[in-house]
């Protein structure tokens, strides 16, 4: 199921990429709203924040390759954003956190910026 998103993710001229990325990403604040909703041990936490890293790490990758279009500082800031989603993820993994908030308010921004 990962891998099928993923890949349609880049195909495509650039404005279907953004589309499929948009897609994607809107598709990981559905299961982080799910996940809130049942509870950080629920079998819905689990699914959203295996999604979420799973969706950050790929997309990390495919910003640190050097052959990706984007401005260098953009790449970076990205990167950077991911690896935040990832800590705070893994905070709520732990139990250290308990609300969802931060990681779909992030998406959400990341997904309206590709709409433009």
């Amino acid at each position: 199921m990962y891998r099928s998103i993923y890949a349609e993710i880049l195909e495509g001229s650039p404005k279907t990429v953004r589309a499929n990325e948009r897609a994607a990403i809107l598709h990981s604040i559905s299961l982080l709203e799910r996940a809130q909703e049942a509870g950080v041990n629920s079998r819905e936490a689990i699914d959203a924040l295996l999604f979420l890293r799973r969706l950050w790490e790929f997309f990390m990758v495919q910003l640190a390759n050097d052959e990706n279009r984007l401005p260098e500082k953009l790449r970076a800031d990205l990167i950077s954003i991911g690896l935040s989603m990832l800590r705070e993820a893994e905070r709520i993994k732990k139990g250290e956190a308990q609300d969802f908030t931060a990681l779909k308010d992030i998406s959400q921004t990341i997904a309206d910026g590709l709409n433009d």
